[in-house]
């Protein structure tokens, strides 16, 4: 049945939670790979292979973990049928991959190496801040607070990649 488009709007703002918190840890979790791996000094190789790796099996982990527990509720209607269970997992998972591979733009077009990671920053700061924002069609939250909060925890995660990277690298 297609929708009209007056109805995405609703459709939109139903699965907007799942898909911000796919992208929210898309993104968060693929740049804590790419900051870990900088943080070690390791190649650029490195960062592909563990940064798509991460990307596609903890998308699909975190779609099905939102399916299994849309699906885990006692009661029985409060439990969503496996067709809404799936379309939510989906969702989780589309924002996982959509904003999960920003971090990795950086190295897979063609630029000179001393550029890459730096736009790696400035790519997914950007791409936090926008899906922080995009909470506000949700939470009725400023949007500016909203995407600075997303922000923030993003670059605090990827400081602590980066220094767990220095470290281990440091250490062995």
């Amino acid at each position: 049945m297609a929708r009209s488009p007056s109805a995405a709007g609703p459709v939109v703002r139903h699965y907007l939670p799942d898909l911000v918190y796919g992208a929210n840890d898309g993104i968060i979790t693929t740049f804590a790979v790419v900051t870990g791996v900088v943080g070690a000094s390791l190649s650029e190789r490195i960062i592909l292979i563990l940064g798509f790796a991460n990307l596609v099996a903890d998308g699909f982990s975190m779609g099905a973990s939102n399916f299994l527990a849309r699906r885990s509720y006692a009661d029985a209607d409060d439990r969503a049928d496996r067709p809404e269970a799936a379309r939510h997992g989906t969702a989780t998972f589309v924002g996982f991959i959509v904003a999960g591979i920003v971090p990795l733009v950086a190295y897979v077009v063609p630029l000179p190496d001393d550029l890459r990671f730096p736009l790696a920053i400035v790519l997914t700061l950007s791409t936090l801040f926008v899906v922080g924002a995009s909470r506000t069609f949700v939470t009725r939250l400023g949007w500016t607070r909203s995407g600075v909060e997303m922000l923030c925890v993003g670059a605090l995660a990827a400081a602590v990649a980066f220094a767990i990277g220095a470290l281990a690298s440091s250490l062995t």
